[in-house]
């Protein structure tokens, strides 16, 4: 799922809550640098009853895999997870004391991020509460409670714990980039153990040698689906299926997807929902490729979903796939301008500035829609993408086509939330700026994550030999790149409006003016002073913002100012900036048609990683004053059945309010995994 991610956005109004007439709360809480927020499912109660459950049992199959993603992001996760949260249940202590609240904020940030470390920056997370006090609470709780292992005392089993809490020197980073030593070994994600970069590459590439003088498909995605270990010095790999690694979790997914199959709305869904239980359970990738080629070709059912090993962020390699879940029903009235944008998908590709030998020929089977997430799960839970394009797999896109959605319901929680919070109004160049903003941002921040992830991800092609994992570890970030040139060079374009899309093009400005704010300036509030710029997205566009502003400097085409002590960025010369956005475009997709490794790590590291130290403190002041968390999460709905004798009458949805309550009440009814000797 290629990941279109926010950092801003405003406009807009509320309206219902469980309640009639009362103002549905949005923003719940506030803890480190996380914001919690709900989001509204408009047009549930209308769904027919079939779809009602179609949902509540993808529902149920995204939450069995939370534990999962847990174990993928370290081997220590799962616990450390189940002792805070029997500390956080049973603590007889003073619960108001300093100690037990910033307790209290290391677990709700442990499940903010899935796990120990920061699910940006994957730096491990740093305690605020003192050792002595971690030792006593542990203490205080039964010992019944507590994830013991065979015949380990109290004592040791607090000593095992604190040690990964507190010791900075053990699984210091989830995801290491930096290429000066082996990502693998630098690396604490559950992808690889004892297996160094060199011996990951060359299993995988006498693997992929081996199918093919076997005559096998070798367009699979190798190693999406399974950890690489290296027992008695030879390197294996385990496959995550049911039997196999994370069987406990899959059984309960395929059960759950069983359930969903039998109230699937076409026989096209009916098919794919099958083929990803015969995947789960056999763990074959050649299955993983029918499911999605099937999945694709299912365009009439209201309901959809996203349920497996999917996205690669969070390897260094980016091979191996992290578990996560999205299931969502279509907004038709909104639907209508994605429907525009994949109509014209080839007058895009045709008219890109890319060099022709890298464009497709003809686009099948690209298709898009805005969504209503219903719920979330995995990787994508609490915190979420508002867009999303797949399948990854090139091939299927070239011969089947993909899907694209724009998840509108949170966009629009996004957007209430930051309301009159003043962000805009300290950054922004100048007043007239902010009027745009606030008059053309929404629409043309939709429209911009509706074109990056139909037809950015979809456009171009590789050129024969070639394969994604020639980047490497600048793969991701090489990639969001490209899918968000290629929107920020159309949303400018006079198309726009031709097609019905934009009122007017001042909307292409005010994307231009609310990207180039956040890749030179604004996204620096998500990085700690000292630290640089590690995930995908923000490479992405620190790359793009940074490239574009020192091509432009001759012509002045963006323009650095200082005003009353603060830094400002302004455009002079929008045309001239679309111009360097497609100068970019090409390049960067010739970089991926050619599988270019040493020219991708050039433009990287030279404008993508390093952070201007002296703009980054002055950043972290100004925001420090507005009182915003940087990351925001969601509170899911909550389902339930309403029964008339045996039989499910309907489904009910509820809107929680309360985070914690909801993560221990997902640990207490879906924690499948052993918290050791997976």
């Amino acid at each position: 799922m290629n990941i279109a991610d926010n950092l801003a956005t405003s406009g807009g109004q509320a309206t219902a809550d469980n309640s009639p007439g009362e103002k549905f709360k949005f923003l719940t809480e506030q803890f480190g640098d996380s914001k919690i927020l709900r989001y509204q499912v408009p047009g549930f109660e209308n769904l027919s009853l079939k779809q009602k459950k179609l949902i509540f049992f993808l529902s149920r199959a995204a939450l069995c895999g939370r534990d999962i993603t847990y174990d993928q992001h370290c081997r220590y996760n799962l616990l450390v997870r189940h002792t805070c949260e029997a500390v956080y249940e049973g603590f007889p202590g003073d619960r108001t004391s300093a100690d037990f609240k910033d307790f209290t904020t290391y677990l709700k940030e442990l499940w903010f991020n899935n796990g120990i470390h920061h699910h940006y920056s994957t730096d491990k997370t740093q305690p605020g509460f003192s050792h002595d006090f971690f030792v006593k609470a542990v203490n205080s709780v039964p010992s019944y409670k507590l994830p013991l292992s065979g015949g380990q005392t109290v004592e040791q089993f607090t000593d095992e714990v604190s040690e990964i809490i507190f010791n900075p020197g053990i699984a210091p980073k989830r995801v290491s980039l930096d290429p000066a030593g082996d990502l693998l070994l630098a690396s604490a994600c559950n992808f690889y153990d004892g297996v160094n970069e060199k011996e990951a590459g060359e299993f995988y590439i006498k693997l992929r040698a081996s199918d093919k003088e076997a005559g096998r498909d070798t367009r699979i995605s190798y190693g999406l689906n399974s950890r690489l270990v290296k027992e008695n010095g030879k390197v294996r790999e385990l496959t995550w299926k049911a039997g196999g690694l994370y069987t406990q979790a899959i059984e309960k997914i395929v059960y759950w997807l069983g359930l969903a199959k039998d109230v699937a709305e076409t026989a096209e869904q009916e098919a794919s929902v099958g083929k990803l239980i015969e995947y789960y359970r056999t763990g074959s990738l050649l299955a993983w490729d029918e499911y999605n080629v099937l999945w694709v070709k299912d365009q009439d059912a209201l309901v959809d979903f996203v349920n497996g090993f999917i996205e690669t962020y969070g390897d260094p390699r980016a091979m191996k796939a992290t578990w996560e879940s999205v299931v969502n029903f279509k907004d038709i009235e909104a639907t209508k301008r994605t429907k525009i944008i994949s109509d014209n998908a080839l007058y895009f590709e045709s008219n890109s500035p890319t060099d022709p030998q890298y464009k497709k020929k003809e686009v099948k089977g690209i298709s898009a829609k805005v969504i209503t997430v219903a719920q979330l799960g995995g990787e994508c839970d609490p915190t979420t993408p508002i867009g999303i394009n797949l399948p990854n797999a090139n091939w299927i896109r070239a011969e089947h086509g993909s899907k694209s959605v724009t998840i509108d319901n949170i966009t629009y929680a996004y957007d209430q939330a930051s309301l009159g919070n003043g962000f805009l109004e300290e950054f922004a160049a100048s007043p007239d700026e902010v009027v745009k903003i606030k008059e053309y941002g929404y629409a043309a921040s939709s429209l911009t994550t509706d074109m990056h992830e139909c037809l950015g991800h979809a456009s171009g092609q590789l050129l024969p030999g070639v394969t994604h994992d020639m980047l490497q570890n600048y793969h991701s970030s090489i990639e969001e790149s490209r899918a968000d040139l290629f929107a920020l060079y159309y949303i400018l374009d006079p198309k726009m409006e031709e097609l019905g899309l934009l009122k007017s093009l001042k909307a292409g400005e005010a994307e231009y003016d609310s990207f180039m704010r956040n890749g030179l300036m604004t996204q620096l509030v998500r990085i700690r002073p000292g630290k640089d710029i590690e995930e995908a997205h923000m490479r992405d566009r620190s790359l793009i913002a940074h490239w574009v502003y020192e091509q432009g400097k001759d012509k002045n085409t963006i323009e650095k100012f200082i005003r009353d002590g603060r830094t400002y960025f302004r455009i002079n010369d929008y045309q001239g900036l679309r111009a360097l956005f497609g100068r970019l475009l090409k390049e960067i997709q010739r970089i991926t048609s050619e599988g270019d490794y040493k020219a991708a790590r050039e433009l990287i590291e030279t404008y993508a990683v390093k952070v201007d130290r002296e703009l980054h403190i002055e950043v972290l002041e100004r925001y420090k004053k507005l009182n915003i968390a940087p990351y925001a999460g969601f509170i899911n709905p909550a389902y339930e059945t309403v029964m008339k004798g045996d039989s499910v009458a309907d489904i009910r949805i509820t809107y929680p309010e309360d985070f914690a309550t909801q993560m221990m009440e997902y640990s207490k009814n879906y924690s499948f995994l052993p918290v050791r000797g997976r």
